[in-house]
């Protein structure tokens, strides 16, 4: 089976593309920028070609050729500061374009990237946990575009009979994360090169799922061939920024991490109470330990700077 990856040299499809590789598929990535990953190992199970999602003589042409049996979109802007335009070209006419192109290819089987941005705030419901059922009250530039990218994949199913699943990543996160929601990741990266960092709230929530957890949903996800549900949230954990930085000086004593205030950054948080029951109960995924996983991007960071690995206590 062929599976074409938009976006896949990036920092979710760097691991993706091995899984499926081990899986035995073969995958073809476009990338604008193809050279942030290296895939030789892989051998002729994977291509890397380069292309823009936003222009559509570059999809069509590259999935012309490659002729996939199924196709995922990773490539978006993270955040909501970019410019309008700049930002409207990728991440709507860049997924409708992955979608229209699967389809004149007949490629029916599609998955992308949401977002929890499309909850919003977690004032908007309370102490409870959201489901991917709720409604969704993100009003950034970021959360519209994925709230848009889920009516259009709804379109597709409906019109064409498109088979269509949209997965809404949590606050990814690893040690090459540097776009984005970020803060829950320097919380562990900058001290683990023996930097200083500082954040406005230590209460502030976030909801960290590591982008290992978050490949593996897209790999089983992808090779399903009819999920049961259009939508499925990711989760994570729900954990204050304070409480990271006690986790993270468990195993650097050391560690510089302040805070501004202590309080006041829990009502302006998004959404960090999420339900992925779907998920779960339907794909069988299971999370390791979180505090393990900020051990594995200590090290990680520590390994890349020639600093002595952090052991486990």
């Amino acid at each position: 089976m062929t599976i074409f990856i938009a976006g896949g040299t990036g920092f979710i499809g760097r691991r993706l593309v091995p899984l499926l590789a081990q899986r035995g598929e073969e995958v073809v990535c476009m990338d604008l920028n193809p050279q942030t990953a290296d895939f030789s190992s892989l051998g002729k199970q994977v291509r890397v070609v380069r292309g823009d999602v936003s222009q559509f003589d570059d999809l069509i042409s590259a999935m012309s050729a490659a002729k996939p049996d199924r196709a995922i979109n990773l490539a978006y802007f993270l955040g909501s500061e970019h410019a309008p335009h700049r930002a409207f070209k990728l991440n709507i006419l860049g997924m409708d374009n992955c979608f229209e192109a699967a389809r004149l290819v007949g490629c029916n089987r599609v998955a992308y990237a949401s977002s929890l941005a499309v909850s919003g705030e977690q004032k908007f419901y309370g102490e409870r946990v959201v489901t991917e059922d709720d409604f969704r009250h993100g009003h950034v530039q970021y959360a519209m575009h994925k709230i848009f990218n889920e009516w259009q994949a709804q379109d597709y199913r409906e019109k064409h009979g498109m088979e269509i699943t949209a997965i809404r990543p949590a606050n990814v996160t690893g040690p090459d994360k540097i776009v984005g929601s970020v803060d829950h990741v320097f919380c562990i990266t900058d001290p683990a090169r023996g930097k200083a960092v500082k954040f406005p709230y230590r209460d502030a929530m976030r909801c960290p799922i590591h982008v290992d957890e978050v490949a593996e949903i897209f790999a089983r996800v992808i090779m399903t061939d009819k999920p049961k549900q259009w939508v499925y949230n990711t989760g994570g954990i729900a954990i204050s920024l304070g409480e990271i930085a006690e986790i993270v000086r468990e195993f650097l004593p050391d560690a510089q991490i302040t805070f501004d205030k202590d309080t006041g950054g829990r009502e302006l948080s998004g959404n960090f109470l999420i339900d992925n029951t779907r998920l779960v109960s339907e794909f069988g995924v299971q999370y390791r330990p979180y505090r393990e996983r900020v051990l594995q991007i200590i090290n990680d960071i520590r390994r890349e700077e020639g600093l002595p690995l952090v052991a486990e206590r």
